[in-house]
């Protein structure tokens, strides 16, 4: 069947749904690679850590500019600049020589993915009626997370199969076929719009010092020590960028972000939330991978399969979360969501003491559902309240709160899991993390259970309607 007018938007999310495979994977694909890596180029523990580190940590700095840059030239030029850039890092990445290199190419493979994340987001909104927005989201999110959570898997079969440069090279046919899709679907400026103006360039450079310097010293604090000035340094480098931030923000013409876009609807809630799950998922995949390898003795392969309890309820489940938030909004699915991951995570702290994975599969069933739940209604929301001209500055400031939930929960979780050794210290440190992580979606459950109490209120508060007289 080929590309019509009436089909067009349904290609439109294919495409951008599948572009997000290349990036998605590549946040979790190297944890099963990097023991071959880690042979091959000779990398030493800390540069194996910035192998996984640095992508976070750049497409964290980096994604609300693109964003932004989304909004002055239009979504769908730097959508195709960010899998150009994407495409030809992953082949930088697949041609290391050695662990320089290799941090390098991730960390470009990180500014192409910042281009093209929020490009994908404004793209889909203003193709969508908000009447489909809700289903087409929840498809477009529940895959991300999907292609999030297979990525041990890819990864496993890849370098078993053939080599940790096959994580890598794949992404050069994927890549040139989103560019031929996104040719074809988004021919004739469909999902395009543009503001122009000008860029805040204090603006960008302060979020960049901010989130660069935080991320920094969270990723490094374990090598440093959390008391040494060099953390110290970084962290209060990290308070007076964002206090710099703030400032320039209120007083420039054309700020990078609008005071006023966390104002707008539910904004600042949906972004605690998204920080939140992505805090946990990512600590969830990594850890969860390097577990069952260390303690149960899988292989990589197995590994990756042993994911497959959460990714095939989050597919399931996140279109049937779209559909619900078009018909009810998204509070109640925010705050279910939240909460089930946060008990499904005290499931498996408790359960990976048994040693055995028939008792931590409900678990990782537990957390697909409650994804499936959440992650679709707080995507679409955050979104929602935005102008059609600040749409990617919207998609930008959500893909930030993720990564940076990403960033920080694999600087967190991987100082609380360490390097161990021994199969009781993992699993003890590995049921430590997930306890911290539980703890951090219990509290994203009281920011939404906010919402849900205001709304309950607005619609007690609300007028019945009067009977039409006939």
């Amino acid at each position: 069947m080929g590309i019509t007018e009436a089909n067009r938007r349904w290609w439109v999310l294919a495409t951008m749904a599948g572009s997000l495979s290349m990036i998605m994977i590549d946040q979790t694909v190297v944890s099963v690679a990097l023991p071959s890596m880690r042979r091959d180029l000779d990398l030493s523990p800390v540069g194996a850590q910035w192998v996984v580190n640095v992508y976070l940590l750049v497409l964290a700095m980096l994604v609300v500019i693109g964003g932004r840059l989304g909004d002055l030239v239009g979504p769908a030029r730097t959508f195709r600049l960010g899998v150009a850039l994407f495409v030809g890092a992953s082949a930088f990445c697949a041609l290391a020589v050695g662990g320089a290199s290799l941090v390098l190419a991730r960390g470009l493979q990180a500014a192409g993915a910042a281009l093209m994340v929020p490009a994908t987001g404004a793209i889909l909104t203003n193709t969508f009626a908000p009447s489909e927005r809700g289903r087409a989201m929840g498809i477009y999110s529940g895959s991300t997370m999907v292609f999030l959570a297979l990525g041990p898997l890819v990864g496993g079969l890849l370098t078993e199969l053939f080599s940790w440069r096959a994580v890598f090279f794949v992404n050069l046919p994927v890549g040139a076929l989103t560019l031929a899709f996104a040719h074809v679907a988004l021919a004739g400026g469909a999902g395009e719009t543009r503001s122009g103006g000008r860029f805040d360039w204090p603006g960008a450079a302060s979020l960049v010092a901010a989130i660069g310097a935080l991320v920094l010293a969270l990723m490094q604090a374990q090598v440093w020590g959390w008391g040494s000035v060099v953390t110290l340094g970084a962290i209060v480098v990290a308070v007076a960028a964002t206090l710099a931030f703030v400032l320039v923000e209120r007083r420039v013409p054309e700020p990078l972000v609008s005071p006023a876009l966390w104002r707008k609807g539910n904004t600042a809630v949906d972004n605690v939330v998204l920080a939140a799950l992505q805090f946990a998922l990512v600590g969830l995949t990594v850890f969860g991978a390097i577990w069952v390898q260390s303690v149960l003795g899988y292989g990589a392969i197995a590994a990756g399969l042993s994911l497959l309890p959460l990714t095939v309820p989050l597919l399931i489940v996140a279109p049937l979360a779209g559909r619900l938030y078009d018909r009810h909004g998204p509070r109640l699915l925010l705050a279910g969501g939240t909460a089930l991951m946060g008990l499904s995570l005290l499931w498996l702290a408790v359960m990976l003491h048994t040693h055995s994975f028939g008792w931590i599969a409900p678990g990782y069933v537990g957390v697909g559902v409650a994804l499936g739940l959440a992650i679709s209604p707080a995507a679409t929301d955050a979104l929602a309240a935005a102008g059609r001209e600040e749409r990617g500055e919207a998609s930008g400031v959500s893909q930030m709160s993720r990564q940076l939930g990403g960033a920080v929960g694999m600087a967190v979780l991987g100082a609380i899991v360490g390097a161990r050794s021994s199969p009781a210290a993992v699993t003890t440190a590995t049921a430590d993390a997930y306890l911290v992580a539980a703890v951090v979606l219990f509290a994203a459950t009281g920011a939404a259970w906010t919402l849900l109490r205001r709304q309950l209120a607005s619609d007690a508060s609300a007028p019945l309607p009067t009977a039409a007289v006939v």
